[in-house]
């Protein structure tokens, strides 16, 4: 790894770059207030094309409002990215969300993905931010990451958020302090 550093706005295409390969065998849903895991096999093969639009118009609109992107980089090839957005939500506290966090199939398992966590939930608290709001993918890999980290389920998720992600497991993490 030769570096963590933000990213200028016209550095946002490089942000597709980053392998999101994934063998996936379960995933979580909340049931009653609970997260229950099922099987589901599913091999995610990299970014499908609506995904990178999607991903590259929301990276964009997060940037001009003022979003906080940290990427890591081996040498000039992006491995990882953070994203903070900058508007608060809140959940009984001011939050705000963690909006990407991905780290390349390759570079998984050496604890970059905690280490850009860690830097969100400071840079987070140093914005006037009580929690981490975290919308994340309904995988057994996402969702434990997040609860080994100390994230805790949402018992009333935002609404927007929701609606626009009803699958996903919304967490959040308390900054304390």
């Amino acid at each position: 790894m030769s570096s963590i550093r933000t990213i200028k706005k016209e550095e946002l295409p490089l942000l597709g770059k980053i392998d999101r390969k994934e063998s996936i065998a379960q995933f979580y849903r909340i049931e009653n207030g609970r997260l229950t895991l099922y099987d589901d096999a599913l091999e995610v093969a990299g970014w499908e094309p609506d995904e990178i639009a999607h991903n590259a118009a929301a990276e964009v609109a997060c940037f001009e409002r003022g979003g906080w992107f940290r990427v890591a980089f081996d040498e000039q090839l992006p491995v990882a990215v953070v994203v903070l957005d900058s508007a608060f939500l809140d959940i009984g506290m001011p939050a705000l969300q963690l909006k990407f966090l991905h780290v390349s199939h390759a570079y998984r398992g050496r604890g970059l993905a905690g280490k850009l966590f860690r830097l969100a939930g400071e840079q987070a608290r140093t914005m006037g931010a009580a929690a981490l709001y975290i919308s994340a993918t309904p995988t057994r890999n996402t969702v434990d990451f997040y609860l080994r980290l100390g994230c805790r389920l949402l018992e009333r998720p935002d609404p927007e958020l929701y609606r626009l992600e009803p699958d996903d497991i919304h967490l959040y993490f308390p900054l304390g302090g």
